[in-house]
């Protein structure tokens, strides 16, 4: 895979990532009911977000350095209110820190953010809404 677009669908990224993708998600049956789904969407977005990153980053792993002020951190940005449409990747979001904690669920570039935001707004909005 050569361009973050043929990263559809979770099955994708596991197969840019070698992983199986009946096999690399935990069922989540030990934890109360209403969260199982938000979790199961958090670890399939973590597989999705590795897989564009490696491929925004020419095939290289991309791993962001959060001691690192000058490098940006792109995220997708979401419009949770009632809406017409309720749930929307909005824009993206910028950012850098100084944090020693990072978010897994960050992208090397504006358009990686963006298109994931577009391409997984399901799951996305499985993770962020109850």
């Amino acid at each position: 895979m050569s361009n973050i677009t043929d990263i559809k669908t979770f099955e994708d990224a596991c197969k840019a990532e070698r992983l199986d993708p009946k096999e690399v998600i935990h069922d989540f049956k030990s934890y109360p009911r209403e969260d199982r789904k938000a979790m199961i969407a958090h670890s399939k977005l973590v597989i999705i977000a590795r897989a564009i990153n490696k491929i925004a980053n020419n095939g290289k792993r991309w791993k962001p350095n959060w001691n690192d002020y000058n490098q940006f951190k792109y995220y997708p940005w979401f419009d949770m209110d009632g809406g017409s449409s309720g749930f929307r990747c909005l824009v993206y979001g910028r950012w850098n820190s100084a944090s020693f904690v990072g978010s897994r669920l960050c992208f090397k570039t504006r358009e990686a953010a963006e298109y994931a935001g577009n391409q997984f707004l399901k799951l996305y909005k499985d993770y962020f809404v109850m």
